[in-house]
């Protein structure tokens, strides 16, 4: 059957012209064998049409691959960015609290010296009072030494014309008051209370009586005696209203009576100390005591 086949191939092979006439047998092995080709051909085609979409799948894939890739690498990248917008935001926050802790520690700085200087400011009045106070007795005891030699030169020319001395002589009167008053500086307390009393039963309308009863008051308070303190006080406001030393005089009474734990009477003094001479140094201290009562 193969020589057959190989036969026919061979005819039809062959130019038309020279083919010759083709038997029963030979023309149904001719189509055949062009139907086999035909079916060759066919599958050939369908081979082709396969493989084409296959390779434009993987054409496809390989760009997917692609995209995917560089999809991954702005992930990555916006991971990147985001780690460090965190870290940034992290440092940022620290260096904020930083900022917040350095800004408490300078107000409790401005506090302290705030306080500092409030400390410094009623030092400074203290002092100012004290070098006021040291002026005023300096000039005082300038014009006692001065009345002091004025007295002892009239007092040697009355004796050298046999008249006594004038008991109201206004230098015997310093004198006097300078006596009482260098004792109390000198501490020695009860011989100024002494002092005191007795130039204000000799002098009771001279001009230092108010004063007189004020430093009698507080040598009897240093002496502990606020009994008679409170009475000596209380006796120079009712004499003496107007004196400029009545907001220290009212302190003064308030002290003695918070000592014999007249609490309520003392807040009550306080209070009109603070209500009469607000601008006082007295009254400044006076707030504070109310401010905590015994």
């Amino acid at each position: 059957m193969l020589t057959g086949i190989a036969s026919l191939k061979m005819k039809l092979a062959m130019p038309v012209s020279l083919t010759p006439t083709l038997s029963r047998w030979e023309r149904e092995q001719t189509n055949r064998y062009m139907s086999f080709s035909l079916m060759q051909r066919v599958l050939l085609l369908l081979a082709l049409c396969v493989a084409a979409p296959a390779q434009a799948g993987l054409f496809s894939d390989d760009e997917a691959r692609k995209q995917i890739q560089q999809l991954e690498a702005r992930v990555l990248k916006l991971e990147e960015s985001a780690l460090k917008l965190e870290g940034d935001t992290v440092r940022q926050n620290n260096s904020l609290m930083d900022l917040q802790g350095q800004i408490e520690a300078l107000n409790r700085e401005i506090r302290n010296l705030r306080g500092q200087n409030e400390e410094l400011v009623r030092g400074l009045q203290d002092a100012e009072k004290r070098e006021k106070d040291f002026y005023v007795d300096l000039d005082t005891r300038l014009r006692h030494f001065e009345a002091k030699e004025e007295a002892a030169a009239a007092d040697a020319d009355l004796s050298a014309a046999g008249t006594p001395a004038d008991p109201f002589d206004p230098a015997l009167e310093n004198r006097a008051f300078e006596v009482a008053y260098g004792l109390f500086r000198n501490g020695k307390f009860a011989d100024a209370v002494a002092s005191f009393q007795e130039f204000i039963g000799k002098y009771p309308e001279s001009v230092h009586a108010p004063n007189a009863n004020y430093w009698m008051g507080n040598a009897q308070f240093a002496l502990n005696d606020y009994q008679g303190a409170l009475g000596t006080y209380q006796g120079l406001i009712r004499a003496f209203p107007g004196t400029p030393k009545a907001a220290d005089v009212l302190f003064g009474i308030a002290e003695c009576q918070r000592e014999l734990k007249q609490g309520a009477a003392a807040q009550k003094t306080l209070k009109q100390l603070v209500a009469k001479y607000p601008d006082s140094e007295a009254a400044a201290k006076a707030k504070e005591l109310i401010a905590a009562p015994r």
